[in-house]
């Protein structure tokens, strides 16, 4: 056994193997304050909303929060922000642990392998993600887990690119940032972040149209298309507009990267693209479009997105902590393999 775990901005994601199949457990990262009253406390627990009650205050937390900051005409809060840990929400740790204990569950052994995903310090902010890091690594070890990060954009590697040696662009798309790793036979050549992302669009989209967030991000999740054919005028065309200045911005952030990390030119290598900011229809397409455009120095052999973006960087996770639960099985017998390992494709 073993576990990947993807500590998002919108969403955490478990992801675990059963027999053939690869399940996954998911809570929304965010949570709505409402008023406390015996009754109301008694009707969350008989429908088993997840809450935690604090003074004279109850907090709907995870998938339920948004339906009922809807009810109440509320704006959810957020543990999370820019892809680490709200500085600015006091009360983000202990909604953390809520939600990461009900994705991950209790070990099934002592030590069980865990790999969580973390962002890259991004390059366009004077963010640091070490303290985001350090604190999800000891919410899982005192869960009684060996946790370990892993860089988000390469985790995206280890989860759709198995078929290419591990060899490609991984680009992460999410709600706080927007990840992106080079990785050549499994060892990356280049990682960063930007903090931009859904939520970006999201707040842009509302700010242009006078819309509340929330709402902008219930239209985007209910069968939003990148298609161009909506009014301006409104919410939908707003984030069409939106969503097209974030591809060019990670684009061109790429394009420089590449340049700097001195990236060789002899290159032929996949693209793929996931996260679930990237989940509407025409994204993919709009993506390659603008990738096609850019100067980047080294060849594309494809552009594919993942079949499940919402789900590729915890399964990634869990690639990675099961080729390390196997060297880790392997050094204790004693069997000493012919060459490093590397993760191996997992079934779906």
């Amino acid at each position: 056994m073993a576990k990947g775990l993807d500590v998002g901005t919108m969403n955490i994601l478990s992801a675990q193997q059963d027999g053939n199949d690869t399940v996954f457990v998911q809570q929304r990262n965010s949570f709505v304050e409402i008023e406390y009253s015996d009754m109301a406390e008694q009707m969350l627990s008989r429908s088993e909303v997840l809450h935690i009650r604090k003074g004279d205050k109850v907090y709907v937390v995870g998938d339920d929060a948004l339906n009922f900051a809807n009810i109440f005409n509320k704006e959810t809060r957020r543990p999370m922000k820019h892809g680490i840990l709200s500085n600015d929400e006091k009360s983000a740790i202990p909604m953390m642990k809520l939600i990461i204990e009900q994705v991950v569950g209790e070990p099934a052994y002592p030590d069980e392998k865990l790999y969580f995903s973390t962002p890259a310090d991004p390059i366009d902010s004077e963010l640091s993600t070490l303290y985001h890091q350090k604190t999800i690594e000891s919410f899982l070890n005192d869960m009684g887990y060996d946790a370990e990060p892993i860089n988000e954009g390469m985790s995206v590697i280890y989860s759709e690119l198995a078929d290419n040696n591990f060899t490609g662009l991984g680009i992460s798309f999410g709600a706080g940032m927007t990840n992106v790793c080079l990785a050549y036979y499994a060892v990356p050549v280049m990682k960063f972040s930007v903090a931009r992302g859904g939520d970006w669009v999201d707040e842009q989209a509302a700010r242009a149209t006078g819309t509340p967030v929330d709402k902008v991000t219930s239209i985007k999740e209910d069968d939003f298309e990148l298609d161009f054919t909506t009014d301006v005028g409104g919410v939908e065309g707003a984030l069409s507009i939106y969503y097209e200045n974030l591809l060019d911005y990670v684009i061109e952030n790429i394009v420089k990267e590449v340049d700097e990390e001195d990236v060789e030119e002899g290159l032929d290598v996949p693209v793929v693209v996931t996260g679930g900011t990237s989940s509407p229809d025409g994204f993919e397409a709009l993506f390659r479009d603008h990738l096609e455009d850019a100067n980047i120095p080294f060849s594309i052999s494809s552009v594919s997105h993942a079949n499940e973006p919402l789900y590729s960087v915890a399964r990634g996770g869990l690639v990675a902590a099961r080729s390390d639960e196997d060297v880790d099985h392997d050094s204790e017998s004693g069997a000493e393999p012919e060459r490093e390992r590397e993760p191996e494709a997992e079934a779906e």
